[in-house]
């Protein structure tokens, strides 16, 4: 993982951005991670907030992009 991208997310965002483009829900995430979709909820807002994105599909993207997925 290069440097730049690991200074930007937490290895448990890296983690739920890799559920989330690979088209899991909120629920199913949490689900798998054991904390509630509230919770990853947070963690999106942060995820996007750290990449500059706004949406679900962007962030899938940047993940793509990165070969996180």
């Amino acid at each position: 993982m290069r440097q730049e991208f690991k200074d930007h997310l937490t290895s448990r965002e890296v983690e739920v951005l890799r559920l989330v483009a690979a088209g899991l829900t909120n629920r199913e995430i949490g689900d798998r991670l054991g904390v509630s979709p509230r919770t990853i909820d947070a963690h999106l807002r942060s995820i996007y907030s750290r990449l500059g994105v706004a949406t679900r599909s962007a962030a899938t993207r940047y993940a793509l992009e990165r070969r996180l997925v």
